[in-house]
């Protein structure tokens, strides 16, 4: 598991897999990085891809500064793009 955190000071928890052009795996509302369907896509996907697979805020490993806005999940989001380089498909 690595971490970033994003502009709220959130933390956000994501595991890498694969190598190649970078792709975020962005789960359903419920959804977390474990859950054994998004763990096998992340698989197949690392095959060609670099794969981040992450908890959303508050889900999972990763934590939420309240209140929740539709910005701070944008925001993670290009967190971990930056991580990745700057560049990355959803």
């Amino acid at each position: 598991m690595q971490t970033v955190t994003s502009r709220d000071g959130s933390r956000i928890a994501y595991d890498r897999l694969g190598e190649g052009p970078a792709v975020i795996l962005v789960g359903g509302a419920l959804s977390y990085r474990k859950f054994n369907k998004m763990e096998q896509l992340a698989k197949l996907l690392a095959e060609r891809c670099t794969v981040v697979n992450y908890d959303r805020r508050g889900r999972g490993d990763s934590t939420e500064v309240k209140p929740f806005a539709l910005e701070r999940e944008i925001e993670d989001i290009a967190v971990l793009i930056e991580a990745e380089g700057g560049s990355a498909s959803l």
